[in-house]
């Protein structure tokens, strides 16, 4: 009798472990989902922006194609390994971000005490809002804060990044609440750029410069389709469908 309820026992506490485990991989599955959603989400919306600004600014696109063709060429595909050699693709992400960050107002915050801060008397309990498009376009921080300036990354503003090391930048947040997502989001920001502005040749099919009207929204999306007509710039061969 002892060893059958023993026994009974055991396939319970086997069937708890199991359901718990199961249930602790759904949650995990859940948050891994979360976090590439957030990365995608970032990625598209600010991939179209610099899309934009590059069509807008020959200059500027000219000199990213002509660094991949330094340090790429043209008769391989850029690697997530070439990515550490382009500076100035990363200024062009950079300068993008500053202008258009994904969420133009940071996630809400909560005061845990009375404090004072630039003047202002903030009670315990505040609800706080940080507006980090007025800070990417701050004139105290950046000259000229409305023009797309990607040098300003390698002068000026070398030293400052997107991660939240840096207060007069903030794309992604700051401190414990700052967004997971940064490394994937710009990983697959910086090859898809790269990508395109390698292997295609971008033009805007109107005469007219691209329209940068923004949408309302948590995140600053534009509110008018982009349009862009696309034209290879490699050897045919080195486009696998059409190859094939």
């Amino acid at each position: 009798m002892v060893s059958e309820l023993d026994i009974k026992c055991c396939g319970w506490l086997e069937d708890h472990k199991r359901v718990r485990a199961e249930e602790k991989h759904a949650q995990q599955h859940e948050r891994s989902q979360t976090v590439l959603a957030a990365g995608l989400d970032t990625s598209s919306a600010t991939l179209t922006w610099a899309l934009c600004l590059l069509l807008n600014n020959p200059r500027v696109l000219k000199i990213a194609q002509d660094e991949l063709d330094e340090h790429v060429g043209r008769k391989r595909a850029v690697e997530e390994s070439d990515l550490k050699n382009l500076v100035y693709l990363d200024a062009v992400v950079k300068e993008t971000l500053r202008l258009y960050p994904p969420g133009p107002l940071n996630l809400p915050h909560e005061s845990m005490e009375d404090c004072v801060i630039g003047g202002y008397k903030i009670p315990k309990g505040t609800r706080l809002l940080t507006n980090l498009w007025k800070i990417q376009h701050d004139p105290n921080k950046w000259s000229h804060p409305e023009e797309f300036q990607p040098e300003r990354f390698l002068t000026s503003h070398k030293h400052v990044d997107v991660r939240g090391n840096n207060y007069e930048l903030l794309p992604f947040g700051s401190g414990r609440r700052v967004c997971p997502a940064i490394p994937f989001a710009l990983r697959s920001l910086h090859i898809t750029l790269a990508t395109l502005i390698q292997q295609f040749v971008l033009k805007n099919p109107s005469k007219e410069p691209i329209d940068m009207s923004e949408s309302a929204g948590v995140t600053i999306s534009k509110a008018i389709p982009l349009e862009v007509l696309l034209a290879p710039r490699l050897s045919l061969d080195m486009y696998p469908a059409v190859a094939a």
